[in-house]
């Protein structure tokens, strides 16, 4: 089997939303009237995003979704997608598990595969994601405001205690570290409750790596500072059985969560929460925006708290 056979056999479809997909020079879309272009592109590395072991299926799914999730903290819908895939070698039974789980999600999605590259090195994935959004609605880090609430969806914590209990950092019963292998392998990117938002948060991002890494993105790019409530911090239940500091570095530092954490008025208080429940999501307002540059820890009892440790940085040395 050669480039353009596994192109064919594996990655080519009927096109269905662009006007011109896979097999040309360059795909063709129209955007629609009114709307902005949402682009967005993230590159998988074995040994560094994805273990050498990982499920075929499984890595399929996660490699669009973390792109889904980057339109999702902006507020857009998903259209189309290309995939750049560097292989060792060609495998038809892992190219099929692994286009089965990217296809199952891109239907989900209602997102089209329109084009890509395909070459021979150390497996690599590399995905640039597609979408619209109403022109000057995207939910941007720059937005945030003095005063606005900030708030995550869902429990965080549980991808990172995947990683913990594969690397030995620490020891899972084995049911519960299949639940935390579930959320680390399958992340379920909030694309329907990000477009819901839009019109009621200042800015909003996905978190990748971790909550203490990511929030400083939107201090910076806001010229703001924020406050954060530790016990108010939503927790996945997968980290009970985990030593506290353990505990307490997955919710807070821990990557992978895909979950959004975003800011918005008092105001939207009620209507966040009905948007949330109409979209099964549960949703924590973790703390607020302040004009004290910088994140600031504090515990029930209103003591600033030090961390040790901040988010995930892919070229930190020690």
């Amino acid at each position: 089997m050669n480039e353009f056979d596994l192109i064919a056999q594996y990655f080519t479809r009927p096109v269905r939303y662009a006007d011109l997909g896979v097999g040309d020079d360059a795909a063709l879309m129209t955007i629609s009237p009114n709307h902005q272009l949402a682009v967005s592109a993230d590159m998988l590395v074995e040994g560094r995003h994805f273990f050498a072991d990982a499920d075929p299926y499984r890595l399929g799914h996660k490699c669009l979704a973390v792109n889904l999730s980057d339109l999702a903290a902006m507020g857009a819908k998903p259209t189309w997608f290309t995939l750049s895939l560097a292989l060792p070698e060609i495998k038809p039974d892992w190219l099929a598990r692994f286009s089965q789980g990217m296809f199952a999600l891109a239907d989900e999605h209602q997102i089209e595969l329109v084009g890509g590259d395909t070459t021979r090195g150390p497996l690599t994935i590399a995905i640039q994601v597609a979408g619209e959004v109403p022109t000057g609605q995207a939910m941007l880090r720059s937005g945030a405001q003095i005063g606005d609430d900030i708030w995550v969806s869902g429990p965080l914590g549980a991808a990172a205690a995947a990683v913990m209990h594969r690397t030995g950092r620490a020891k899972l019963p084995e049911p519960t570290a299949l639940e935390c292998d579930l959320r680390l392998d399958l992340p379920q990117p909030r694309v329907i409750f990000g477009q819901a938002i839009a019109h009621l948060a200042h800015a909003a991002l996905d978190i990748s790596d971790g909550l203490a890494g990511d929030l400083r993105h939107i201090c910076n790019r806001s010229h703001c500072g924020a406050v954060i409530h530790i016990d108010a911090v939503p927790m996945a239940p997968q980290l009970q059985p985990l030593a506290p500091a353990l505990a307490l570095e997955a919710k807070l530092a821990g990557g992978d969560d895909y979950e959004l954490c975003f800011t918005a008025p008092h105001s939207a208080r009620s209507a966040l929460q009905h948007i949330a429940t109409q979209c099964q999501l549960n949703i924590s307002r973790i703390g607020e925006i302040v004009a004290t540059k910088g994140l600031h820890f504090v515990d029930q009892h209103q003591q600033a708290v030090v961390l040790p440790f901040g988010g995930f940085d892919h070229f930190k040395t020690s």
